[in-house]
């Protein structure tokens, strides 16, 4: 009854949130469905820890997809986060955390797995994790095996890499009583019609590979609705109720991961946090260039926000449509901040505050036209660095902010340590629990991250499909061959540059490099090399390794010995 009238206040002081935890769930009976697997049911290779006398602490696992780190608490002028810019006043923020990969699912597998993409072989958001990695222990799973129980809400693993049967103990609760789920992405007729009739014609016009993100739909959404008219409000009630039950149903520990879909397009947020901001007074990227002797390869053509409707599908935005989508993508900050803010006071409510750790991550940058780019999807600081921050109930610092290099790979074995479990053989991650107690600390010398070409891929990272070029993507993607051939030379070839290029990139203290080479050969000579100092260069904007030699020969060759020796 308690609960209940919990949620019934939030609910009349609109506080509540939005919609199904999972697609996978919709089929489901019940309000809840309780535990559902068991320790021994976790899968091969799970390594398990005595347990202490001492009570293990709960995780709040709270992951935000494409936020960079446009918040309060990391220097935003602009952002309006209160409830973050309060867990970092009572935490630890990492100012200079770095993704594995800027796209949704090879970062957020690497994370879940604590193993780097060469090692999941994940590069694209079409292939499953258990496809490539079937007996891989993820982070859930193996605190199963630990004695925890856990669930999940909204999205932590990429859609369609949900991983129920191994990593999750329990059903989330999946509806909330007198409150309709969201049907939809959007709530204003006119945009779920728009939407629904474009769909359909480049379904008819493309087939299957319209599912693949040629179909269109609006950009963005200031509706005068609740927070759980869209589904990451829902969600938020979902996750509270969740948490309720298990704290009052379950003698485990609680393991709750709350995935939040925003501000990932389509930028869909109540009026009520668009009405936070003043359009005017939004600054916009400081520097809209490409790099000057950057790679040719290294930027895209924008290709996940041209698709929507209303976006010129080739040139420059302009600054009156460039001013309303930072707009849009602030709102969306700020709404699921509020979400946030939601979560965090039921564990005061539930009275386990004093007993759970709370991380917060994002899955990777995101340029708002940064280099003159609109998306992820690059290997540059606007798109590798990510907002993380942690509060535990028996930090000795708080209110920190730590420069040290941290990677989303870490997140897996901190979280053991803190836990007091062990840590799986296959972990490619080094724990940052030392930082909790001594944040200004000596620490890794650097962070690794890395990207196909992205001028070539979709905004998925697959390579570009025939219907792609169909569209009006087409004279786009001749333009940037044509830009490549111009740089690359003799070199230039189509199937090397479109199916087999990577890019390696390596953040130091001081510097970043990014080396473009041959999938298939990784002891061959880079094809182009890029490094920036931050120093003197904080928004890379110019590459300076021609210029450079021995710099630039000693970056590669402590990028060749990789991500062992910088621990």
């Amino acid at each position: 009854m308690e609960r209940l009238h919990f949620l019934s206040l939030l609910i009349l002081l609109g506080l509540a949130g939005q919609t199904p935890c999972s697609a996978q769930q919709a089929g489901r009976d019940g309000v809840s469905q309780g535990s559902r697997q068991s320790t021994e049911e976790t899968g091969a290779g799970v390594q398990t820890a005595n347990q202490s006398d001492t009570k293990q602490p709960n995780v709040l696992f709270i992951a935000i997809d494409d936020l960079r780190p446009e918040l309060g608490c990391y220097g935003s002028e602009i952002a309006v986060s209160p409830h973050l810019n309060e867990l970092a006043e009572t935490g630890l923020l990492f100012n200079r955390a770095y993704c594995q990969q800027a796209i949704c699912r090879p970062s957020r597998a690497s994370l879940m797995t604590g193993a780097r993409p060469e090692t999941t072989g994940l590069f694209h958001n079409y292939v499953s994790l258990r496809e490539l990695q079937p007996n891989i222990v993820t982070l859930p799973q193996h605190f199963i095996a630990n004695g925890y129980e856990t669930a999940y809400c909204g999205k932590i693993f990429h859609h369609g890499d949900e991983d129920e049967a191994h990593s999750w103990s329990r059903d989330p609760v999946k509806r909330i009583k007198g409150i309709e789920k969201p049907k939809g992405a959007f709530a204003l007729p006119e945009n779920i019609k728009a939407r629904n009739e474009d769909f359909q014609r480049m379904l008819s016009k493309y087939g299957e590979a319209a599912r693949r993100g040629l179909a269109s739909e609006p950009a963005y959404e200031s509706a005068d609705v609740p927070d759980h008219a869209y589904v990451d409000g829902y969600n938020t009630l979902l996750a509270i109720e969740t948490l309720h039950e298990m704290v009052e149903q379950g003698d485990k520990p609680f393991f709750l991961a709350m995935g939040f879909t925003k501000p990932h397009l389509n930028w869909i947020a109540p009026k009520k946090y668009w009405d936070l901001y003043d359009a005017d007074q939004i600054p916009m990227a400081l520097h809209a260039d490409a790099p000057r002797d950057g790679a040719a390869m290294g930027l895209h053509a924008s290709f996940e926000l041209r698709t929507r409707a209303g976006i010129p599908k080739s040139g420059p935005l302009g600054p009156e449509l460039s001013r309303t989508l930072k707009h849009a993508y602030l709102a969306c900050v700020s709404y699921v901040d509020a979400q946030i803010g939601k979560v965090i006071a039921a564990l005061d409510d539930a009275g386990v505050r004093d007993n759970t750790i709370i991380v917060v991550w994002g899955d990777h940058g995101w340029h708002l036209g940064d280099m003159g780019v609109w998306g992820k999807a690059t290997n540059y600081e606007i798109a590798t660095r990510v907002p993380l921050m942690i509060w535990t109930p028996d930090m000795k610092v708080r209110g920190e902010t730590s420069d040290a290099l941290v990677e989303l790979v870490d997140i897996y074995p901190t979280l053991c340590e803190l836990a007091g479990i062990s840590k799986p053989s296959h972990l490619e991650g080094h724990s940052f629990a030392p930082l909790l107690d001594d944040p200004h600390q000596s620490w890794k010398q650097a962070a690794f991250s890395q990207y196909p070409n992205p001028a070539l891929r979709e905004w998925a990272a697959n390579p570009l499909s025939p219907a792609m070029r169909e569209t009006w993507f087409g004279p786009l993607i001749q333009q940037v061959e044509q830009r490549i051939e111009k740089q690359q030379g003799t070199t230039w070839d189509r199937e090397l540059f479109e199916q087999h290029l990577m890019g390696y990139t390596m953040r130091t203290d001081r510097y970043r490099l990014v080396v473009w080479k041959d999938h298939r050969r990784p002891d061959a000579e880079p094809l182009f090399v890029e490094v920036y100092d931050h120093h003197s260069d904080p928004l890379e904007t110019e590459n300076i390794a021609s210029k450079n030699p021995g710099l630039t020969a000693e970056l590669i060759e402590q990028c060749n010995a990789g991500w062992e020796a910088a621990k």
